[in-house]
């Protein structure tokens, strides 16, 4: 592929990227700066591209892989360099530990999961508890699709329930 043809295609689809890059990033400007290096990498590479092949696809894809490799470079960055016996470390040990918010949080949400259908909590159950599709659907001796359409629905109708409970009433405040 010609560096005219790429510019073509390019320009043709950048359009369509940004919807895409702002999905993955949440962030308008990191949305332009996945894009900006994605074509970068696209056109480093674009003798790879085979024509006659999908160039959406291939692009979309590419931006796919760098904002994985961004994301993990974030995340080793973010990781503390600070050595153990640092005075920071030393002195933070005065604090008690107190987790009667999130047992309280966890029996609520127990409760929450508990009044959902059986035929969607115990797949949604088990999926939390760290089963894979797979081991779920021959436990359950169901089809991939509809443990997964379940478990999907489960989050749904959680986080529906979840937003009801904890909706907060502005009105009230005026």
């Amino acid at each position: 592929m010609s560096t005219i043809e790429f510019n073509s295609h390019f320009d043709t689809l950048q359009h369509k990227l940004l919807p895409f890059a702002y999905r993955l990033t949440n962030n308008l400007e990191d949305a332009k700066d996945l894009i900006q290096e994605t074509a970068l990498r696209a056109y480093n590479n674009k003798e790879k591209f085979e024509v006659g092949t999908n160039f959406r696809a291939w692009v979309t894809t590419i931006m796919r892989n760098t904002f994985i490799n961004i994301y993990r470079k974030k995340k080793n960055r973010n990781t503390s360099s600070e050595p153990a016996d640092s005075y920071v470390f030393v002195n933070e040990h005065h604090a008690v530990d107190n987790s009667a918010h999130s047992n309280m949080m966890m029996i609520e949400l127990d409760g929450i999961m508990n009044n959902l259908d059986y035929i969607y909590r115990q797949p949604f159950q088990m999926f939390y508890e760290g089963f894979k599709y797979e081991e779920i659907a021959e436990d359950m001796n169901l089809p991939i699709g509809t443990v997964k359409s379940r478990i999907f629905f489960a989050r749904q109708k959680l986080m529906e329930t979840i937003k009801y409970q904890y909706a907060y009433d502005t009105t009230t405040l005026n």
